[in-house]
């Protein structure tokens, strides 16, 4: 990255670290409370905190009408469609899967670039894209077999994690957009998390009541964790990092989330290896290295 020493390492390290822990702790978040009221309290915390750091800096909150449209079309896609599927997809595929799948975030970056923006991709990236895909279905594949839950389960799983990996994408590419680029990014997050916790609260009360919590100190822990460190840190460095670099050479945390999502899964969640899962990820993160040198050269 030669853009590095305009402060891309540090927030690319930042963000690679924090986001490969919170897909164990969103694995620990599902069981008593609605995964729904769980993405809420996150992006309420967050909200809130958001709030709190952009009146600390001095951060006007006034961002105008079309902000406030752009910010709650942001806040739907990234904070109310993304992680209601993830969240879901994790009752069904181990935490390190789903990280896994989201590795394929520079996929459809790179095609809405192009298609949007004309951001060039080249054959090299579709060549390594489909020796990525190709190894995530086998991992698939093992878990297809392996898994506890039903076969159909571990699909409707994978269809999830699918689904929120399209809404991910769809907030990152709105990155490169002429108004994200005029509004100040912690405002605009600010109001696109309160926004989302409030979509988020409507959806749970409609869909499993009134609101559940837990008062074991894990769960509480880990809303805080999820809520500051893995939103209110990470998403501003995040959006700025594709501001700076672009939506395809920012997903490349994605090829080194997984890897340590991976590593966690198998020490906290007993994800057993084999052949198969083992080429998988090798292929999984091989595509996605080529893939990604081809589309920065």
């Amino acid at each position: 990255m030669t853009e590095s020493k305009g402060g891309v390492v540090i927030p690319f390290i930042l963000v690679t670290l924090i986001w490969s822990s919170t897909w164990i702790v969103i694995r620990d978040q599902l069981g008593n409370v609605p995964a729904s009221w769980s993405v809420c309290y996150r992006f309420l915390v967050a909200g809130v905190a958001m709030t709190i750091f952009a009146r600390v800096r001095g951060i006007s909150l006034k961002i105008g009408g079309r902000g406030l449209v752009f910010a709650g079309l942001l806040g739907v896609a990234q904070f109310v469609l993304n992680f209601n599927f993830v969240y879901r997809a994790e009752h069904y595929l181990t935490s390190g899967v789903v990280a896994v799948v989201y590795a394929m975030l520079l996929i459809p970056n790179s095609i809405m670039s192009f298609l949007f923006f004309r951001q060039p991709v080249g054959r090299g990236f579709i060549a390594g894209s489909v020796v990525a895909v190709t190894g995530i279905a086998l991992m698939l594949a093992h878990e297809y077999h392996a898994a506890s839950v039903r076969p159909d389960m571990v699909l409707l799983g994978a269809a999830l994690a699918v689904a929120g990996l399209m809404s991910a994408s769809a907030a990152n590419v709105m990155q490169g957009m002429e108004i994200a680029r005029r509004l100040p990014m912690v405002a605009v997050l600010a109001w696109a998390m309160l926004i989302g916790a409030g979509i988020d609260a409507l959806f749970a009360w409609v869909t499993t009541g009134p609101p559940v919590i837990e008062a074991r100190l894990g769960y509480l822990f880990g809303i805080a964790w999820l809520g500051l460190a893995g939103s209110v840190v990470t998403f501003p460095l995040y959006f700025r990092l594709i501001q700076r670099i672009g939506a395809g050479r920012a997903a490349y945390t994605s090829v080194l989330i997984p890897v340590i999502a991976m590593l966690i899964s198998t020490a906290v969640e007993g994800y057993r290896w084999t052949a198969l899962a083992g080429l998988g990820a090798l292929l999984a993160i091989a595509g996605m290295v080529v893939a990604l040198r081809t589309k920065t050269a």
